[in-house]
């Protein structure tokens, strides 16, 4: 996905959330102001309750509106992993509002029932605003919920529990005051009280959504993650063919994103190419798990059970950045000795070479505590470029190669001979081609012999190089 795409995503996600948040603006304005007007008529404290209730979720939606036009903002140097935990901020402060709500619901209720009684009066309106404020909450609460779950919006969540505890406080409160009508059309003095209970329930009712969305707002600032997504995305890295194991697994989030960062133990033997594979693999069984995350992997090169002594030797070089070849090991008496061809540049002086090499040996020993005696061959890797002198193909010479080539049964033929001069050594470059199924420690001994036997018929040749290559794929026979 092109950045210019995932930009016109994070655009209508951001406009998708606006116009929720909006809209939860003019819902909750039209229903608070319903509320007070029809609590302050009636003297109802469970109307009221429900009012500031809702009066709450006034400020809440404007705070929400506010945050998630701000989240929707690009990271930049100060925010390098975006704004998305404003909407987490926003739900957090949400809690807060809630919490004083219901400080002064319960007092003025505890006030009311012994200190203070307030006579209701009571008409259809507050019946017809409370019905009408349910079918309002219940239609918003369901919108917004849809928007928060689909882009995973903390601060529409806050908004849509809000507005779901809305029902739930005006069912209470309709209780209260149909309790209240039956009171005093029974003469029953005792259900005047049910109002300020009611006011209290609806406290109660704040108070527990405010328990739940404290606790998971608190957990998303404090950069916590369930425990079992966790490890489900490490199990799902861990199956991923090479990857050794996952040494340290860490998720956080904000606001709708979700960051991963992962420390991955893969063979030291890989090459460049082949770790970045696994990487994109590893960042794939990631994304599996937790669709969209940012993932930041370090890879960490570990000894492979399986690894031979030749594995061994040859990661010694690696670390050391070597080019190392034509490896041989013996074993006498329990013990290995090795033989090996170290190429170092050709301007390094033998005294600095050999306690180079020295060092690299005593590094050998060290990782393969079974090797007695490691024997190196220290070459000149050419450091400069050289432009060759174009020769014409020296027809002897070509007729020494493919003589040579003709003792061998297993070479079909020889082609793109070419014979060049670099300084006064003669450097000469050929194809071979072989049986498809030859295998490759046998085609290693005829390209050997074969380059011994020409050299012993054109001694004056320096340096062969013959690429082997299968009948299949030659087109010059």
């Amino acid at each position: 996905m092109t950045i210019a795409t995932q930009n016109q995503d994070a655009q209508r996600v951001t406009a998708e959330k606006t116009s929720a948040a909006l809209l939860s603006i003019f819902a909750a304005c039209a229903m608070t102001g319903l509320k007070i007007v029809v609590g302050i008529v009636t003297g109802s404290l469970g109307m009221l309750s429900d009012a500031a209730h809702s009066g709450i979720d006034l400020l809440g939606a404007g705070l929400t509106f506010f945050s998630v036009r701000v989240s929707g903002k690009p990271a930049d140097e100060d925010h390098t992993y975006g704004h998305g935990k404003i909407e987490n901020l926003s739900a957090f402060v949400e809690t807060g509002l809630m919490l004083i709500s219901c400080i002064w619901i319960t007092y003025e209720a505890v006030n009311r029932i012994f200190f203070h009684p307030t006579e209701i009066k009571l008409s259809i309106w507050p019946f017809a605003v409370l019905l009408t404020s349910i079918a309002v909450d219940y239609w918003r609460s369901s919108q917004l919920l849809k928007v928060a779950k689909r882009h995973g919006s903390a601060a529409l969540e806050a908004d849509a529990l809000h507005f779901a505890s809305d029902i739930w406080a005006t069912l209470a409160v309709l209780l209260g005051l149909a309790a209240t009508w039956v009171g005093e059309r029974f003469h029953l003095p005792w259900l005047h009280y049910a109002d300020p209970v009611a006011a209290i329930v609806v406290s109660i009712l704040i108070l527990r959504f405010s328990w739940d969305l404290a606790n998971k707002t608190l957990g998303v600032l404090l950069d916590s993650a369930p425990a079992e997504t966790r490890q489900r995305m490490v199990d799902e890295v861990g199956r991923v063919d090479g990857v050794l194991a996952v040494d340290q697994a860490r998720v956080r989030r904000s606001g709708t994103s979700y960051f991963a960062d992962l420390t991955l133990s893969l063979s030291r033997h890989l090459t460049f190419q082949h770790t970045e594979d696994l990487v994109d693999a590893a960042t794939e069984a990631v994304q599996r798990v937790i669709p969209g995350a940012d993932v930041v992997i370090r890879t960490v090169p570990r000894e492979n059970a399986a690894e031979s002594v030749f594995d061994k030797v040859r990661a010694v070089a690696s670390r050391n950045n070597v080019v190392l070849h034509d490896v041989s090991v013996q074993s006498v008496d329990g013990k290995f000795h090795v033989e090996q061809h170290i190429e170092v540049k050709e301007t390094m002086p033998l005294r600095q070479a050999h306690d180079f090499v020295r060092r690299i040996e005593d590094e050998i020993r060290r990782e393969v505590p079974q090797i007695a005696s490691v024997l190196t061959h220290i070459e000149s890797e050419p450091s400069t470029i050289e432009l060759p002198i174009g020769i014409e193909r020296d027809r002897q010479i070509e007729s020494h190669l493919r003589h040579a080539a003709r003792r061998f049964p297993e070479v079909r033929d020889i082609h793109d001979v070419i014979i060049g001069r670099i300084g006064d050594r003669i450097h000469v470059s050929c194809h071979c081609t072989l049986p498809d199924a030859l295998e490759m420690q046998h085609v290693h001994d005829i390209i050997t012999a074969l380059e011994d036997q020409f050299k012993l018929e054109s001694p004056d040749v320096y340096r062969v190089l013959i690429h082997p290559e299968p009948a299949s794929d030659n087109h010059h026979i």
